[in-house]
């Protein structure tokens, strides 16, 4: 018979505890106010009203879960981005090649491939909140590292820890959307965010031109995202509230068991152990296999990858177009990334003009969603953003022709890339719902190592085959995927009966 350990103090090991079941702490009803979905629209949207006695002001985003967290993601896209336009001068004042100033950007945005593989796991066992608040600050701190560099190995690996930062905010957040919204609303939180994500590299050009080529300097393309993150940090820190509901039922419990001198009541998050083996194969492992084993992954993957990884050679290609050949000044040229952003609100609008329709057939099918009902946007915005590379390629390689031309075509290209996207991005969600965690780690994995790759070759290829060729390979390689969604539209049903990997995984 086995000896029973010692509990200290020469006692006597205690009999069993009676059924934990009965002294475990839920929710009231689906109805809860305390459960996230429950939460009233301003809390939700991030308008709250502070108490007369605290402060007399309306807090924008201060008690967010959701829509204030998506414009903290457009902040982290925002500062991998507005660093490219002072690529040139910190290359210069550090005596090296623009190739290797560009690790910049390039190991900025190969943090986001490592920095899910941290937060991600610990968000799913401890919360959200912490994990946000801690990763903005300590991001902030790196970013003001890499601004006040005296060499340029410190400026780059202080970016690639920033960049690891700010993959909390890329990986966490839409956690955060799916803790707040049901299947009807979750949507239109997540087309924000897609916004987000596209929206933040088309608006940073401008900020940082007018900054790197101002009596400022290039140090400011590092200390004003710096100073946003801290700031952001900062208000997270006072006003952010958790939204991962078993942390809620902690702290129901805790002040339980406050008021009551019941010890034995507790949530059954208080029970789950940190197992690091079973993190590996959820967040790395697991995302591994699918990426190589299921074509809906890699194909999706693939396509989301070559359209984030155009995002940042765009940043490239700009400058060559608009400061090279037109002869702008490097604020100025940013201000043509505009037309990028308008498309992208445009396909938002877009996108959001298709909810009614899904939610009614949502209803129809008795709250079943059927993945395939995602892709009809990127249907359209397939060839929508092939057109707009085109068009951006032989417009833009002339100074003959007019800036507006070229200009014009980014409104095709952003209108195209937020719908293929998102819908993806949704399709990807709802196809491996019992995987969602997996699938989305093999997918921001993926396309944050080709989004890395791309500023390392984007300025080479254009100068090299010339604007027009380069736009021409880049589109004939977006036309061969346009098949995609439609192939998914009519053999996805199929698809998803013949995964191995749902099967197995999923049992």
């Amino acid at each position: 018979m086995d000896e029973k350990p010692s509990i200290g103090a020469g006692k006597p090991f205690p009999p069993s505890l009676p059924d934990s079941d009965k002294y475990t702490v839920e929710f009231e009803s689906m109805d809860d106010p305390l459960r996230p979905r429950n939460w009233s629209p301003s809390k939700k949207y991030g308008l709250i009203v502070s108490e007369p006695q605290k402060l007399s002001l309306a807090l924008i985003a201060m008690e967010i879960p959701a829509m204030v967290s998506s414009l903290v993601s457009k902040l982290i896209i925002f500062a991998s981005a507005i660093f490219a336009p002072g690529i040139d001068s910190a290359s210069k004042a550090f005596g090296v090649g623009t190739e290797v100033g560009s690790l910049g950007t390039t190991l900025y945005v190969l943090g986001f491939v490592f920095g899910p593989l941290l937060w991600a796991p610990i968000s799913e066992i401890r919360g959200r909140k912490w994990r946000l608040t801690v990763s903005m600050l300590i991001g902030g701190l790196f970013t003001i590292a890499s601004a006040v560099a005296k060499d340029v190995q410190a400026l780059i690996i202080c970016r690639f820890f920033a960049g690891v930062c700010g993959a909390c905010q890329l990986s966490v957040v839409p956690a955060v959307t799916a803790d707040v919204y049901d299947n009807e609303d979750r949507g239109v939180a997540l087309a924000v965010y897609s916004l987000t994500v596209f929206g933040g590299p088309f608006i940073a050009p401008f900020a940082g031109g007018f900054a790197a080529s101002s009596y400022l300097g290039w140090r400011w393309t590092l200390y004003i995202p710096a100073i946003l993150s801290l700031t952001n940090g900062a208000v997270f820190l006072l006003f952010l509230q958790e939204s991962f509901a078993p942390c809620l039922l902690i702290w129901k419990a805790a002040a339980i068991r406050k008021a009551t001198d019941n010890w034995g009541i507790h949530a059954k998050q208080e029970e789950v152990e940190l197992d690091m083996a079973k993190l590996a194969d959820t967040y790395f492992t697991r995302p591994l296999k699918l990426l190589f084993t299921e074509p809906i992954i890699l194909a999706v993957s693939l396509y989301m990858s070559f359209i984030y990884g155009l995002v940042y050679a765009l940043l490239e290609a700009y400058p060559i177009v608009f400061e090279q050949i037109h002869g702008m000044r490097p604020g100025v040229a940013g201000l043509t990334f505009i037309g990028l952003f308008i498309g992208n609100l445009l396909a938002l609008g877009f996108i959001l003009s298709q909810h009614a329709t899904y939610k009614r057939k949502l209803l129809e099918n008795k709250n079943v969603p059927v993945p395939e009902w995602r892709l009809w946007p990127t249907m359209l915005g397939a060839p929508v953003f092939t057109v707009g590379l085109f068009w951006f390629g032989w417009t833009g390689f002339s100074s003959t022709i007019h800036w507006a031309a070229p200009a014009a075509a980014g409104i095709f290209i952003g209108f195209g890339a937020l719908c293929i996207f998102f819908p993806c991005f949704n399709y990807l969600v709802d196809v491996y719902l019992p995987l969602t965690a997996s699938a989305v780690a093999a997918n921001i994995m993926l396309r944050s190592l080709v989004a890395a790759g791309f500023p390392l070759f984007t300025r080479q290829m254009f100068e090299t085959m010339g604007v027009q060729w380069a736009c021409t390979l880049l589109g004939c390689l977006a036309a061969a995927m346009i098949p995609i969604p439609f192939v998914f539209r009519a053999y996805g049903p199929w698809l998803r009966e013949k995964s191995k990997g749902l099967s197995k995984f999923s049992d």
